[in-house]
């Protein structure tokens, strides 16, 4: 068996990791990890969960050790993420066994007021982890520059390019010395993508695990046939009352809070995640998710692939994806590390040949059953015996970040007549007056 120590990485990052649990390299790891250490520009093409953070910056952080230091403002590494979520997944995966190298990583995200970024920055840092628009905005304030990288990764590339984010991209890069070494990590490695490669890696060294559609085949995939609107509805709030953590996609902001409205007054403890809530929401949101004291996430695709929560047991499309990519994505939340996971799709009457087109475009086998016909489609055992769907019995909740009916302050018991007292008067009368 291969281990951390055997691809050359330093004892005192192999300790961190068998401290952690973490022995046994993934694939990509044992075949990426090497070259990155000796310097080379590697391309790394994998699905989601397939282990790709530590494969990038775990050698990032050996090729920094003991080589100088960093000055404020000037880092020596750059990762560029495309979401708030992952960069911080990113930064919180490598800050210890950064420390441990006696070294320093920084995330910056849009969201967060930007002169907390520019005081941190003061200070030298070693890594910075980064969403392209934030690194642009720090850089034009004369508050970092990009100089002294000798290490860029772009990490979910393909999604950079699906969110318009190449441009910025390719300005970045050029910020940085052409010498540097570049890592490039992706699910695809087609049309923009491929242009950013030839662009910016030198002769780079290609690693592939299995592609997308395999890693989601070892998952158990659904297509619930539910009818109607109404009926849908009622399925996804039975699904959502299961155990376990749960990830309900919609296609909307709107739709992502509408649905968890109708969660909470069902007493579910349903977090909404979408673009137009503040990093503040976003982090409360994926850190509750992440310790199980929020058993429901509900979210747009700005989380498909901004989430790496371990033991997601089940994802469900209440409206299914736009495209095959983002049903793969989504679906990718769950089966992280070898665990089992279920991946289901409710499926309205007029959305059938729709879905069937999309599952088979994602290169996926799917179960079907139709549960439309039954009275009470919600009820139906095969429902239950997939998701573990369940009746909510639950007090309804407060909106997310609000107290809890519990832990609200109780209102001051009320005093008979004769307890009152005007300001100032005496508990007890004098007589003889």
């Amino acid at each position: 068996m291969t281990t951390f120590a055997d691809l050359g990485l330093p004892q005192r990052l192999v300790h961190v990791l068998r401290d952690q649990g973490i022995t046994e390299p993934f694939p990509i790891q044992s075949a990426a990890i090497p070259d990155v250490l000796a310097g080379k520009d590697v391309l790394g093409r994998g699905p989601t969960g397939s282990g790709k953070t530590f494969t990038f910056g775990l050698p990032m952080l050996a090729r920094l050790a003991g080589t100088g230091a960093s000055k404020p403002a000037h880092p020596r590494a750059l990762i560029l993420a495309p979401t708030r979520e992952l960069a911080t997944q990113i930064y919180q995966r490598l800050d210890e066994p950064a420390a441990t190298l006696g070294l320093r990583v920084l995330a910056v995200v849009g969201g967060v007021n930007i002169n907390h970024h520019i005081r941190s920055l003061a200070r030298p840092v070693d890594v910075l982890v980064a969403t392209p628009g934030r690194a642009q905005d720090l850089i034009n304030q004369g508050k970092l520059h990009l100089d002294a990288v000798r290490i860029t990764t772009l990490d979910e590339a393909d999604q950079m390019a699906d969110m318009g984010f190449l441009p910025q991209v390719r300005k970045l890069l050029r910020l940085t010395p052409a010498t540097g070494q570049r890592l490039l990590f992706s699910a695809t490695l087609d049309g923009d993508v491929n242009k950013l490669v030839e662009q910016f890696l030198h002769d780079p060294f290609v690693h592939s695990t299995a592609p997308v559609q395999a890693a989601v085949d070892s998952m158990s995939h659904h297509l619930f046939f539910v009818g109607d609107r109404p009926a849908r509805n009622e399925v996804a709030l039975r699904i959502a009352a299961r155990q376990g953590k749960t990830i309900m996609f919609m296609r909307t902001k709107h739709g992502v809070d509408r649905q968890v409205k109708k969660l909470r007054r069902a007493g579910i403890n349903a977090y909404p995640l979408h673009g137009d809530k503040g990093q503040g929401a976003r982090t409360r949101a994926i850190e509750g998710f992440s310790d199980g004291s929020v058993p429901v996430l509900v979210a747009t695709d700005i989380a498909a692939r901004g989430i790496d929560v371990a033991d997601v047991s089940l994802v469900v499309h209440i409206d299914p994806p736009a495209e095959h990519k983002a049903y793969l994505h989504r679906a990718g939340r769950t089966a992280r590390g070898g665990a089992a996971g279920t991946v289901v799709t409710l499926v309205m009457d007029e959305q059938r040949e729709e879905v069937s087109a999309l599952i088979s475009k994602a290169g996926v086998t799917a179960t079907e059953h139709d549960i439309s016909s039954r009275d009470n489609p919600a009820g139906a055992p095969v429902l239950k015996e997939v998701t573990g769907a369940r009746k909510p019995n639950g007090p309804a909740l407060p909106p997310p970040g609000q107290a809890t009916p519990q832990n609200q302050a109780k209102p001051a018991k009320k005093r008979s007549p004769s307890q009152r007292r005007r300001p100032g008067s005496r508990n007890t009368r004098r007589r003889g007056r």
